[in-house]
């Protein structure tokens, strides 16, 4: 059982923090590179990628309500599907979190690199330094998640506060530097329009995963029916504003063809309209917001196996906590997996990195994040006392949509990704077997074991 001290470690602000921490990191800070060989078409990506994620953050605001239990998407698609299906979003989830966390610390290199040359380069020496870099930031977080989720939740809360600042500094006044040029041409792809917004809006969606954060450590949020959607909806919406503000700032900066280039787009735009000294403190900045976004999700890879071990579809090793109330094992599992992603991974450009683990982690997220939306619509058929009756048609539009969003990015992440996503996924099946072959074996055991004797029939 956890220690008396890790419940209810998380307070509404907490909470808020850690939804908008999670989003606000490597996404917005690497992204607009990633996107300049789409050109301006992006922003429309953008705006319909804040659509669906809100649709999606309405989703687990009301399962979040309706059902404050650790483990987040996982919870509820166990909830309305049970077992199979519960497992797969654990899985998914899971995998996403460590995939998405080698993306989130090649980020952190990039912008390291605005500082120390030697992360910006190329050569062999030069990328055995990045993901040394990478793997000390990993285990470093990893170390302070160990220690319990109040720590964790006081760096998410002040790197949240501190990666801010410069976002919204660009957002609001680097609007007065843009060129109209810059945005030519309007679909700058070999793409139909169609399929440039639907590739763009499916790398754009990595920026907003993690909205649902809030849900996923639900037991140790302070007053969680109230405080997961207010913080899943309120930090949702902050962070679609800083978006797509500030990416379009820094589209109207920067030429398309200097951006792709970048590996620090917000820190180049700041020195071109501000000189050096404002470069190097959004560049800052965008460490800080990485490094603490870094932190947020390897706060989430312990807890989702944490949950499914606690109800024996993961092995139980991963739901024993330490003396500090943390899921230890499954942090140093997950942290150990990680980093070897990022040593097998090590000799690719950054952003080439940055791009293949964001598609294939957006990826296998969508697939819990379309399961909750089915396990809504199924619990508002089966558990409709747990919802409003007088906004049953409301939830069941948002359901819909939010569903068919994420089908659509699914669809938008590319035969190659879906292949890879799809065999990960696959990979899990044994595992759920060997699970459930376990605990049909142990059952009778423990059975015969709690059986009382009858000593009148005793010889």
């Amino acid at each position: 059982m956890p220690t008396p001290t890790a419940r209810k470690a998380l307070s509404p602000p907490m909470a808020t923090a850690l939804v908008i921490g999670n989003m606000i990191g490597s996404g917005v800070f690497l992204l607009p590179a990633a996107l300049a060989v789409y050109g301006g078409i992006s922003i429309v990506a953008w705006l319909f990628t804040a659509a669906g994620a809100f649709f999606l953050a309405l989703v687990f605001a009301r399962l979040g309500r309706a059902y404050p239990r650790t483990g987040g998407p996982y919870a509820y698609s166990r909830r309305a599907f049970g077992d199979f299906v519960g497992f797969q979003t654990a899985w998914g989830y899971w995998i996403a979190a460590w995939v998405g966390n080698a993306a989130i610390a090649v980020a952190f290199v990039g912008y390291m690199g605005h500082f120390f040359d030697v992360f910006s380069r190329s050569s062999s020496g030069a990328k055995l330094a990045q993901v040394a870099l990478a793997t000390a930031a990993i285990w470093l977080l990893t170390w302070v998640n160990i220690r319990g989720l109040r720590q964790a939740g006081l760096v998410q809360t002040a790197t949240t506060v501190l990666k801010i600042v410069p976002l919204v500094a660009i957002a609001a006044l680097g609007l007065f530097w843009l060129h109209s040029g810059n945005f030519t041409p309007f679909n700058a792809s070999t793409k139909s329009n169609f399929g440039a917004i639907t590739a763009a809006a499916t790398l754009t969606l990595w920026a907003f995963i993690g909205l649902e954060s809030a849900t996923v450590p639900a037991e140790d949020v302070a007053d969680a029916s109230r405080t997961i959607p207010r913080s899943t909806l309120i930090g949702t919406a902050i962070t679609a504003v800083v978006y797509i503000l500030g990416t379009v700032a820094v589209m109207g900066v920067i030429p398309m063809g200097d951006l792709a280039n970048s590996t620090a787009p917000f820190a180049d735009a700041a020195t071109k309209m501000w000189g050096s000294w404002a470069g190097d403190a959004v560049a800052l900045g965008a460490v800080i917001s990485t490094f603490g976004c870094l932190n947020g999700w390897i706060l989430l890879q312990g807890q989702v196996p944490f949950a499914a071990a606690r109800d024996r579809l993961f092995p139980t090793e991963f739901s024993r906590l330490n003396r500090y109330g943390a899921p230890a094992v499954g942090l140093v599992v997950s942290s150990v997996l990680l980093t070897g992603l990022m040593l097998t991974n090590y000799n690719s450009s950054l952003v080439a990195r940055f791009s293949d683990m964001v598609l294939l982690a957006t990826l296998v997220t969508l697939v819990p994040y379309a399961y909750a939306a089915g396990a809504q619509l199924m619990l508002l058929a089966t558990d409709r006392q747990r919802f409003s009756g007088k906004h049953f048609a409301v939830d069941i539009t948002i359901a819909f949509v939010a569903f068919g969003y994420s089908a659509w990015m699914i669809v938008g992440s590319g035969y190659k990704t879906i292949a890879w996503g799809f065999m990960l996924l696959l990979a899990g099946v044994p595992v759920f077997v060997w699970m459930k072959w376990r605990a049909a074996v142990k059952e009778p055991q423990l059975a015969a074991e709690e059986t009382p004797v009858d000593l009148s029939q005793a010889a």
